[in-house]
């Protein structure tokens, strides 16, 4: 018969010793840190406070922004502490509460960038119709509904991985995460794969569908309209078909990490690769917006000049 306990804490087995490095490893991330809360903040703060950007489309990469910060705010206080720590522990609790922030900032991150290619369909497809079908009380509810989704996606996989009785206690990461916890179980884990493939395909499915049917419109339009119509389009595309691309990259490689065996591949590539959705877009979005959105550009440059 097989031991099996409710462990009090997990051990992050990814970590190796890099002696008087570690610092450097420190200064390295709480600089990005303070870098992503700055430059997410400040965004923030500018479409909050000018009503010239109180439109859906700022609305929604307000919504982005905050997402960023929630995402940053779950992984790096936490990897600061184990990059000092000389042993590399995480409490149970702590542990499932990264993995929900996670993973809900992953899901509304998904969905988020959905909600801005369907606005970016109707003010290019539909722009005689955008301002009825798209109103400030509609764009407060897909807000909301994107939050309340990805909560309770995410709620409900932590509470079948929390029960489990697991025969061991090491994670082969840098952070915390759901599938190799459930990989650790000696109980019988058919529900939780099930639902875990079933929230995976839920949680890519759901924005996907918009996305396409959006880009499909869109392209139908810049082939048959004017040089105008295009330029338009590419203006205002390019930074979500970018975000879009960096992220759907990012999740591609960490559910082929978590769901097969990636040992072939380097440890450090693998760190690398594991951190990068959840780094890049907190640290790159408020740049690739603040840069092509005109009217971002011109309030910062303001700023700046004053």
């Amino acid at each position: 018969m097989v031991n099996s306990t409710q462990f009090s804490y997990f051990v992050l087995s990814a970590y190796f010793n890099s002696g008087p490095l570690k610092y450097l490893f420190f200064m390295i991330v709480i600089s990005l840190y303070i870098l992503i809360v700055f430059n997410n903040f400040l965004l923030i703060a500018i479409i909050c406070m000018n009503r010239s950007l109180h439109e859906p489309m700022y609305l929604f990469l307000c919504s982005l922004f905050v997402n960023e910060l929630y995402g940053s705010a779950g992984l790096f206080p936490f990897l600061l502490v184990q990059i000092i720590s000389d042993t590399h522990t995480v409490s149970a609790s702590l542990c499932f509460l990264q993995i929900f922030c996670l993973y809900s900032y992953a899901c509304v991150e998904f969905c988020n960038l959905a909600l801005m290619s369907y606005d970016r369909y109707l003010a290019i497809c539909c722009p005689l119709q955008y301002n009825t079908r798209m109103t400030s009380n509609k764009v407060a509810v897909f807000i909301a509904v994107i939050w309340l989704y990805s909560f309770l996606e995410c709620l409900v996989s932590i509470s079948l991985s929390v029960p489990l009785q697991l025969c061991g206690n090491i994670i082969n990461k840098v952070y915390c995460d759901n599938y190799p916890i459930v990989k650790l179980a000696c109980s019988d884990t058919r529900v939780n794969n099930i639902y875990g493939l079933f929230g995976t395909v839920l949680a890519v499915l759901v924005p996907l569908i918009p996305i396409i049917f959006s880009y499909m419109k869109i392209l139908q339009i810049c082939f048959a309209g004017s040089k105008e119509t295009r330029q338009k389009a590419v203006s205002t595309c390019t930074p979500h078909l970018a975000s879009l691309l960096n992220f759907s990259f990012g999740c591609c490689f960490e559910i082929l990490q978590s769901r097969f065996d990636m040992t072939s591949v380097p440890s450090v590539l693998r760190i690398i690769f594991s951190l990068y959705f959840l780094t890049c877009q907190p640290l790159f979005n408020p740049i690739l917006y603040g840069l092509r959105m005109s009217k971002i550009r011109n309030i910062c440059r303001s700023l700046i000049y004053c």
